[in-house]
């Protein structure tokens, strides 16, 4: 009997000791939870009302297996698993968290051996994408998407802000304006949100997210389309499967930029990922954020926070490249971004600024002979941002009528430097008026950007201008550029 109670505490004990330790490993991994949520990006960035944080999609998450049974493919996908750990450099943070899935292409080595041939060219893409990469890299780690995503805008726009190609995409995400506005990116006189750093990478980002349910969780197929449209890769999904062909992405019938477009994310990715492999250095970028969100609740001209917080007017252009004027935009997005490490002096020294003194205006006296455009013209303003900051429901106005007129930092001091500037731009468009549209190109094997400038009678600073392309470019054949003068 003695035994008997004596196995039955035994007993008794080892169960509420399993049911203590499961408890305490259910503690900590929600603390685990908890501390990652501390250093998630909310942290860091305050959202304003126009751009609201992703939702997340982790509920939602099918496990491995269930996602290759969900959507079969010939290769499965990489588990992608992100570490909390914190890295000094963002690099190392970057390379831990790549997922996408291997591809065979010969273009890959191709690329590889393009950009090992070009450490200038490495290096200034690295210089350029300092700024940007940290609040990139934390966007895609916090959708838990492959980390080579934040590597994108290298080849797709060099992460230059104001890059612009012949379909007139713009921004370091390349959105086309129809697109841009679809995803929320608003686009006027005052303000581009494919260029605005913040609003882009989320509108990018959204859609990246899209694509990739779209095509049941293939990485390649969304990135196909991210280059090619959505359309037109399903659309060769469906031909391959009539003719009882692989639907994969290697398979598919695309064009010949859509084909190398994978393979060269996989290039600049395996670069950065072992440098050293390919003879190249690769520039520390600290793992912290460049800058901070400053919220505003009014327009404000950029040379005004320039001249009050005594920082550069280049510096500020270069964080919030979307404000296509000199001061932001009347109507939103309310916000300024600003380096991380004067941010909470900046917001101090905007608090003290009065509204009505945020934006530096003069006065106008309408005269005879004065039309809204004149006006405009003679400030270096637009008809349509003349007419909102009046009021003015139409064109018509009266003698003797006082008009309120913005004014860049830039007239301001310099008097009428502004109406050469115009009288400059006229005398530009009457040369160029007989020559409205370019001549397109297509580039055959074994052309160079050197070839075709002498082909075609124009310097080599003329081609890459107009085709907002690098001198060292690697052509393909069959790519289409643009000659302005012949």
């Amino acid at each position: 009997m003695k035994n008997s109670v004596t196995i039955k505490t035994f007993v008794t004990l080892l169960i509420s000791s399993i049911f203590f330790l499961g408890g305490c490993a259910t503690t900590k991994e929600k603390n685990a939870q908890n501390g990652a949520e501390k250093r998630s990006l909310s942290s860091y960035f305050d959202y304003g009302d126009d751009e609201t944080a992703a939702p997340s999609n982790q509920d939602h998450q099918l496990s491995p297996s269930a996602q290759i049974r969900a959507a079969p493919r010939e290769y499965p996908p990489k588990v992608v698993s992100y570490s909390t750990e914190d890295y000094s450099d963002l690099w190392d943070r970057i390379r831990a968290g790549y997922g996408l899935p291997e591809i065979q292409s010969k273009h890959i080595a191709e690329y590889e051996r393009w950009y090992s041939s070009r450490p200038e060219y490495i290096e200034r893409l690295v210089q350029r994408s300092s700024p940007y990469l940290y609040y990139i890299t934390a966007q895609v780690e916090q959708r838990n998407m492959p980390m080579e995503i934040a590597l994108l805008p290298a080849i797709e726009s060099a992460y230059k802000p104001h890059a612009l190609s012949s379909s007139k995409a713009v921004g370091l995400w390349q959105f086309i304006p129809a697109t841009g506005r679809h995803y929320g990116l608003k686009q006027n006189w005052w303000y581009d949100g494919r260029k605005d750093i913040y609003a882009s990478t989320n509108a990018a980002l959204d859609y990246l997210e899209k694509l990739n349910n779209d095509f049941n969780g293939d990485w390649a197929l969304a990135l196909a389309s991210y280059n090619a449209g959505e359309g037109t890769v399903s659309r060769a999904i469906k031909a391959n499967k009539r003719a009882g062909k692989p639907a994969n992405y290697t398979a598919l019938k695309l064009r010949d930029e859509t084909i190398r477009y994978v393979p060269k994310l996989i290039a600049i990715s395996n670069i950065i990922k072992n440098p050293e492999k390919y003879g190249l250095k690769i520039a520390s970028i600290p793992n912290k954020p460049y800058f901070d969100v400053i919220q505003l609740n009014s327009q404000i001209e950029l040379g005004i926070v320039s001249d009050a917080a005594n920082i550069p007017i280049d510096e500020l252009e270069m964080l919030n490249p979307g404000f296509k004027r000199w001061a932001t935009d009347p109507a939103g997005p309310h916000r300024l971004l600003v380096a991380a490490s004067s941010s909470e002096m900046v917001a101090d020294v905007i608090a003290g600024i009065p509204q009505n003194q945020r934006v530096r205006w003069a006065h106008y006296k309408v005269r005879k002979g004065d039309t809204l455009g004149v006006i405009a013209n003679r400030h270096g303003i637009t008809v349509s941002s003349l007419k909102k900051t009046n009021n003015l429901n139409s064109s018509r106005i009266n003698i003797n009528q006082d008009l309120l007129i913005p004014l860049s930092r830039n007239y301001r001091n310099t008097g009428n430097k502004q109406k050469t500037i115009t009288a400059s731009i006229k005398k530009s468009s009457a040369t160029s008026s007989s020559q409205q549209k370019p001549k397109v190109i297509s580039v055959k094997k074994g052309d160079t950007l050197w070839s075709l400038s002498k082909r075609y009678s124009v310097t080599l600073n003329e081609l890459v201008k107009w085709n907002k392309i690098d001198t060292n470019e690697l052509l393909f054949s069959g790519q289409k550029l643009q000659i302005w003068r012949y």
